[in-house]
């Protein structure tokens, strides 16, 4: 018995092929299936850039300009795409860097593995050159983190970071790796993980808690469907409509949820929060039942609390039960991926329509058409405003280009005027709010998505924070189409400030460069804007170029977004002006 034991073993080791911990970093990628890797070498993960050299035909890594960048890149990438995004990072300074991308993707739920190199194990806990503890660092902005110390724990170790990433309710994972463990040879033998002893990423569906959630559906009167990210992550899109047409809701959407329904579709009654649309904000505090499908109820969503859809018995439909009641009661919660839930749900309902209540969103979305909507969109003279700019660029792409927006008015104004044929055509910084996010975001996007159009709007002030990542669209040759819309302002929190500060404009009034000017420096095409005549040419002109191109348009200095729900308002008393 002994005898047939090591025989065995003698085979195994000459099957198994010994390795470096860094070979087997880029090995495991690939196994996983990642194609793209985002990234900044540096001395503690040189091994693994060296490791790198010998697969560049099957691994393409793209050099961000600052590790930021490669984590918002890495974020646009995965948001189109629904897969994991993967980045690289050295020890110290390029570990820290990564910190907001971490928590950005935390907060929006998208799937990352970031890979940092560290000190030799040896000098852990020195202060050797280029230490810091990244692992406790980052651990309240990732979903999963761990340190890795000897090569034969890499593949357990990753295998789990990416299963942990993309399973149940997504997220940021980090692995840091000390320099000698990306030297250890092993022998490797890798398998992917399928599941991690105590995390249950797809909580089991509730039977007694569907036919409640039916039940009150069935008898509502007044229902109304909230959409958030999580039918986007479930990719649910089609049972979502299902499950609509079934019951004749209409269906308002988070700013995350953007472009899970059709822009178009009969059903699709706007954006809910702070900028969002008159008709859903106001119905909230009217419906009946109120049923929420992959949303967290942030803070932007329902303003008020106290005063947040007390009429309503909640349906809840979500996948990580630390949201089910953390702010809004269910009184249906049920715990599950989107995609499961919503089919199982669906088989339950009852046919039915509600052309009454439904006539009456169409009522106040004729208030806010005529009030805002029209003027933003057909002004008679006077400066460009945003909300012309994105609507003219929405109609030029045929709606069917993704659409990545920074952070601050400009935000809310494309949200709320980009149209959408297609789902995952949205990418913003939404619960975190990351100024500086929307450039690396757009060359990752368009990484993921190279033959579809890409644009990304962007403020003056965010564009100024990331602007270094055109040196990354020039290397790689990227056909991203960026448009800034320059007010010459820190245009939201000025707007704040003329609302409720008496018009103390402090600190918002910020000058540029020449932004066409510092484009050509990096070898891409521009162009500014500063009259109306002008505008629809200028769009053609971008839109045709083949590459990257800079389009800087003037607008209003002191714009307004409107609607708004002031901090501390119920979303019933949402201002048109």
């Amino acid at each position: 018995m002994e005898t047939t034991t090591l025989k065995n073993k003698e085979v195994l080791s000459t099957v198994l092929q010994e390795i470096s911990g860094a070979e087997a970093v880029i090995k495991i990628l690939l196994e996983e299936g990642v194609d793209t890797v985002f990234g900044y070498p540096g001395g503690a993960i040189m091994p693994v850039y060296d490791a790198l050299y010998g697969y560049r035909e099957q691994l393409k890594h793209v050099l961000t300009r600052h590790e930021q960048g490669a984590t918002h890149a890495a974020q646009g990438y995965a948001r189109v795409s629904g897969k994991v995004g993967v980045c690289f990072a050295t020890s110290g300074p390029g570990a820290t860097n990564l910190i907001t991308g971490l928590a950005d993707a935390m907060i929006d739920s998208t799937p990352l593995v970031c890979i940092t190199g560290q000190v030799h194990s040896s000098l852990l806990g020195t202060d050797a050159f280029q230490e810091t503890d990244v692992v406790g660092i980052s651990m309240p902005v990732t979903k999963w983190n761990c340190q890795v110390t000897s090569a034969k724990d890499l593949e357990k170790v990753l295998a789990k970071a990416f299963y942990v990433a993309r399973s149940g309710r997504p997220g940021p994972v980090l692995v840091d790796i000390t320099k000698d463990a990306q030297f250890e040879l092993f022998e490797y033998n890798y398998k992917s993980c399928t599941k991690v002893r105590s995390y249950i990423p797809k909580p089991r569906l509730d039977l007694s808690q569907l036919v409640f959630a039916a039940d009150l559906i069935n008898q509502a009167k007044k229902p109304l469907v909230l959409v958030g990210q999580g039918v986007l992550l479930a990719e649910a899109e089609t049972e979502l409509k299902i499950f609509l047409e079934k019951i004749g809701a209409p269906a308002a959407w988070t700013l995350l949820g953007l472009s899970a329904l059709p822009s178009d579709h009969y059903l699709n009654v706007g954006m809910l929060g702070m900028h969002g649309n008159y008709a859903p904000n106001i119905k909230t505090n009217e419906c009946d039942v109120l049923i929420a499908i992959g949303m967290r109820f942030d803070d932007r969503v329902t303003g008020d609390l106290k005063r947040y859809a007390k009429q309503a018995k909640v349906v809840h439909l979500e996948i990580d039960p630390a949201e089910i009641n953390k702010n809004v009661y269910a009184h249906a919660p049920v715990l599950g991926d989107a995609k499961e839930s919503l089919k199982a749900l669906t088989e339950l309902l009852v046919p039915n329509e509600h052309d009454t209540w439904l006539n009456s969103f169409r009522l106040l979305e004729e208030e806010e058409k005529k009030q805002v909507i029209t003027p933003q969109l057909h002004p008679n003279e006077g400066e460009l405003l945003m909300a012309e700019v994105v609507r003219r660029v929405s109609e030029a792409t045929l709606h069917d280009a993704v659409l990545v927006t920074d952070v601050g008015q400009h935000q809310m104004v494309a949200s709320r005027y980009f149209k959408f044929k297609n789902s995952k055509n949205s990418v913003t910084s939404g619960g975190l709010g990351t100024m500086g996010f929307a450039l690396p975001a757009a060359l990752g996007a368009k990484m993921a998505k190279p033959k579809q159009t890409v644009v990304a709007f962007i403020g003056d002030g965010g564009f100024q924070m990331t602007l270094q990542e055109l040196g990354t669209i020039q290397q790689e040759n990227l056909a991203v189409k960026i448009i800034i819309l320059n007010n010459n302002y820190l245009g939201m929190v000025r707007q704040w400030q003329e609302l409720f500060f008496e018009r103390r404009y402090s600190e918002t009034n910020i000058s540029s460069p020449n932004f066409v000017a510092l484009a050509g420096a990096y070898g891409i095409r521009g162009q500014r804007v500063n009259e109306r005549v002008n505008l629809d040419e200028a769009i053609t002109e971008m839109l045709e170029h083949d590459g990257a191109y800079l389009l800087e348009v003037m607008v209003k200095k002191e714009g307004n977004v409107f609607p708004m729900i002031e901090t501390g308002s119920s979303v019933s008393e949402i201002r048109l002006s």
